[in-house]
């Protein structure tokens, strides 16, 4: 099995695993907002969304550039290739797995088939 060592693998992780930060990704995903505007659209205080909005940064998903009194977030420059790829290579573990436990229920299926006419004869 392939080992992740990059920080940011473990911080993507932690941000993903909240809905909000979730919904701000998405959001930003289709365009650039403020951090006001964010806490309006996910009706939380602005101190909240600046917590989100930090973890989202400090995992390299969002960067945000202050101009004036307004801080605009958007998506990062990182994406989330080795998260990805991390998930596939589990998908194809488990799908093996089930595959392989697909192929003993069909064994048993035939077996106990066989068996029922042994018993009837």
């Amino acid at each position: 099995m392939v080992q992740y060592y990059s920080a940011n693998f473990d911080a993507s992780f932690g941000a993903l695993s909240d809905a909000t930060r979730r919904g701000v990704l998405e959001q930003l995903g289709r365009a650039d907002a403020s951090i006001t505007a964010l806490a309006e659209r996910f009706s939380m205080t602005l101190t909240g969304m600046k917590k989100h909005v930090g973890v989202l940064e400090q995992a390299g998903l969002v960067t945000t550039e202050k101009v004036g009194r307004v801080r605009t977030c958007r998506l990062g420059q990182r994406g989330l290739q080795e998260e990805a790829a991390w998930i596939e290579s589990h998908r194809q573990l488990w799908s093996a797995r089930f595959d392989e436990l697909d192929q003993v229920v069909e064994e048993l299926k035939l077996k106990e088939k066989v068996d029922g006419r042994k018993q009837r004869n």
